[in-house]
């Protein structure tokens, strides 16, 4: 993840959740891509360090275990941007260029320079990321598994002319629900309407106030479409499915309101972040724990990556010591 601060609940469900069920059962690498972070941020450092600690606390507060998993930060192993050069070699122009979120991004990102290097060229630093630990598998959304397949083409392309360097990484397709902000659209920290990993229970159910339920229902009396709700259908991903349905059919027949069901929601939530939010007040109040963290974890992670780059120099005939 790029280093853009406090995490949030869409962050949480979408991705975190996911990474810490794959620690027992895969190797697994998670960083901090600061250097991505130039690709569009590169005017104003200023808070890469600060959102760093931020987000690897929020990591660890959402179960990450550096025993199990190498956290590290990307800058702290420079072999990222040797094997990055490398793979720029062999990557044909007309394959970034064709990156769908690259045209995309350019398009509606009018607040940026994005007319860069650096920017263009981030899917090969990517896969410079992904090919430094030989990754077997990325767990990706649906909507990332283009990058993935780009970065099987440079390996390909890379393994046709130095030999059987890398294998071709293959996407772990993760299913992620789409959750909505408080103001009704994707929750995201750029629309200001995402629920935080911070939030106390207060703030968390004043949020949950105002979000938006079904738009057809005026009145209390009135049945409600808990199929048209916001609130509803969020409320379903966080409580067991006889629960969910036992609230939908209330509201159906107007037994409660919009209130009973944010209510509902709110202290559902509450639950389910519980144990996140114990971890979180430890982890902030012992930021050198984080800090010792991300240092041992780039340490370990150096080390793998300098027996990897060592055979990428044999490879291309670059091993002069």
């Amino acid at each position: 993840m790029r280093p853009t601060g406090r995490l949030h609940l869409g962050n949480y469900e979408g991705a975190l959740k996911n990474w810490v069920s794959k620690q027992d059962a895969y190797d697994c690498y998670f960083f901090v891509a600061d250097w991505h972070a130039l690709t569009s941020d590169y005017a104003d450092t200023s808070r890469i360090r600060e959102n760093t600690m931020a987000m690897v606390t929020d990591w660890l507060a959402a179960g990450l275990d550096p025993v199990k998993s190498t956290i590290f930060l990307q800058s702290l192993v420079p072999e990222h941007a040797e094997l990055h050069l490398c793979f720029s070699a062999v990557t044909p122009l007309g394959w970034l260029e064709r990156v769908p979120t690259y045209k995309e991004q350019r398009e509606n990102i009018t607040d940026k320079d994005l007319g860069n290097y650096a920017f263009l060229g981030y899917p090969v630093l990517q896969a410079a990321d992904i090919c430094m630990y030989r990754a077997d598998y990325v767990p990706v959304g649906q909507d990332q598994v283009a990058h993935v397949e780009l970065t099987r083409e440079i390996v390909r392309r890379f393994n046709n002319f130095y030999g059987d360097v890398f294998p071709e990484p293959a996407a772990l397709l993760t299913q992620t629900p789409k959750l909505i902000g408080i103001d009704g659209r994707k929750m995201s920290k750029s629309y200001n309407n995402t629920i935080d990993f911070s939030d106390t229970a207060e703030v968390l159910t004043e949020k949950v106030r105002r979000m938006i339920t079904d738009r057809t229902r005026l009145r209390r009396s009135d049945p409600g479409h808990p199929e048209d709700c916001d609130v509803c259908q969020m409320h379903r991903l966080f409580v067991p499915v006889d629960v969910a349905d036992r609230f939908d059919g209330d509201c159906r027949e107007s037994r409660i309101g919009c209130v009973d069901r944010k209510k509902a929601l709110a202290a559902a939530l509450i639950e389910h972040l519980a144990p996140v939010t114990e971890r979180l007040n430890y982890y902030r109040a012992h930021q050198d724990e984080v800090h010792d963290v991300i240092i041992d974890g780039s340490r370990r992670a150096r080390e793998e990556a300098g027996r990897v780059m060592a055979d990428v120099r044999r490879a291309m005939n670059l091993n002069w010591v």
